[in-house]
């Protein structure tokens, strides 16, 4: 699975606010969390961003409060990704600001970089706790009183004893909820260091997640996005199923619309495909991680399918939804993807009827497989590959925006950035910028999409009355 790594200081929802209590009982000593303020950062993919939100409505219904901008925070906690060397280097960067911008405060690191480099994490000067990810839902228990350490400590467990789930269903900044079904990987692919991060496949319940989707829509939640390290792998510690799952959930009528995350494409079945195509709520929008075009670099990655099979995914969304977005992960500069490789790869990406490539560039992590590959692909050779695949996706990003031209549609409105015009999404995951700035937040608009707006990442449409 392949994340995108970012830092993204999290909002607190407001139906988050409304939760209060006087006290806690913390490893056997009382003390109070009212007047005490606590900021929230996430940096990497939307499982953390997910996470993170379920220990900020721990914190908040245990007495806390959000810190306001510019107000000096009295606990930070922190969740970090190490997806890659460049992630690892935002993690220390970010831990460092934090520390600086927020003396005194209670410093808790936990995350993929926490997990995997624990000892690291704990010596960095103002970190009291590192959590891996087996303790990541105990952070309540490990705030000492708030009384700051005079050198970081970790608490974490090895790869195969990390056993916990912690659920998780969260309001992101707009108007879509983040379900979490499932955490851990038993992939191990060549170049990929989130199994030893996250552990074994796991998941909640076919039963405790429809509940949670459901509370979501009584919440006033329109579109959740089903997240996961590996989804399409759900039902290993329940003995379900991921088709079962999408069923169940879609009868879950407060939500009108789902979407399927990252879905490896050997576990994307025809089963799951046909459904969607007839399902209430789920949208013609998938997101498979192809990873190389080429057949020699994806047995050098461990990936468990040709890009034959790929192909024939593709090309089975395609006949029972033919507007369907799908977008690709790819990643280039993997060791072994020689010259010839590489353009073998682009002409086949380049035939795939796709919408939308995530291009990244393949980064060196100690103890993956991927370092015992000979050839090694250098980092300017990198920037010209990745800057191709790019331009290949952008032509085929506008010729799928084209194509909708002059079509009616439905969209999800989300609230705009100040001063930017009213925007959403359309089922298809078509990026619409309204002429109307009286169109409510988070309601299902009809509209007429136009051409393309001035910065091409979006069509421009008018509201059918």
């Amino acid at each position: 699975m392949a994340h995108r790594s970012s830092f993204i200081v999290i909002r607190v929802s407001d139906y988050l606010l409304n939760s209060r209590c006087n006290s806690i009982v913390l490893m056997g000593n009382q003390f109070s969390l009212i007047g005490k303020s606590a900021s929230f950062y996430t940096l990497g993919c939307k499982l953390n961003f997910s996470e993170t939100s379920t220990i900020m409505r721990q914190l908040i219904e245990a007495g806390a409060h959000k810190a306001a901008r510019g107000e000096k925070a009295d606990i930070c906690v922190i969740n970090t990704c190490s997806v890659t060397e460049v992630a690892d280097k935002k993690c220390r960067q970010a831990i460092h600001k934090i520390v600086r911008e927020n003396p005194g405060a209670y410093i808790v690191v936990t995350g993929c970089y926490g997990q995997l480099q624990p000892g690291t994490v704990a010596d960095i000067p103002g970190v009291d706790i590192v959590l891996g990810q087996d303790h990541k839902g105990s952070v309540l228990e490990n705030l000492n009183g708030l009384r700051k350490r005079d050198h970081g400590i970790s608490k974490t467990v090895g790869t195969n004893d990390i056993k916990n789930f912690v659920p998780s269903c969260s309001r992101g900044d707009r108007t879509r909820f983040f379900l979490k079904v499932q955490d851990g990987c038993d992939y191990y692919c060549t170049y990929c260091t989130v199994p030893y991060a996250r552990g074994h496949s796991r998941n909640a319940s076919i039963e405790s997640l429809v509940e949670q989707a459901r509370q979501a829509g009584q919440e006033g939640g329109r579109e959740i996005v089903i997240t996961g390290v590996n989804i399409g792998d759900f039902g290993k510690t329940t003995g379900e199923s991921f088709i079962g799952l999408i069923k169940e959930l879609d009868k879950v009528e407060e939500i009108a619309r789902y979407r399927i995350s990252s879905i490896e494409p050997n576990l994307l079945t025809d089963e799951v495909i046909d459904f969607v195509a007839g399902s209430r709520a789920f949208m013609p929008h998938f997101h498979i991680p192809l990873q190389s075009g080429s057949n020699e670099v994806l047995k050098l990655m461990h990936r468990r399918y040709e890009r034959e099979v790929f192909a024939q995914k593709v090309a089975r969304i395609k006949s029972v939804m033919p507007d369907a977005f799908i977008g690709v992960d790819v990643i280039v500069g993997m060791r072994g993807e020689t010259d010839e490789l590489f353009e073998d790869a682009y002409r086949f990406i380049e035939s795939l009827d796709v919408t939308q490539l995530h291009v990244f560039s393949y980064s060196e992590r100690p103890g993956t497989a991927a370092l015992r590959i000979p050839y090694k692909v250098s980092p300017q050779c990198k920037h010209e590959r990745s800057q191709r695949l790019l331009e290949l996706s952008d032509s085929k990003t506008r010729a799928f925006y084209e194509s909708h031209i002059g079509r009616e549609a439905t969209v999800l409105v989300e609230r705009p950035k100040r001063g930017m015009p009213a925007h959403g999404f359309t089922d298809n995951y078509i990026r619409v910028e309204l002429d109307s700035a009286q169109v409510q937040e988070n309601s299902l608009v009809k509209v007429l999409l136009g051409g393309l707006n001035t910065a091409g990442d979006a069509l421009n449409a008018s509201i059918i009355k």
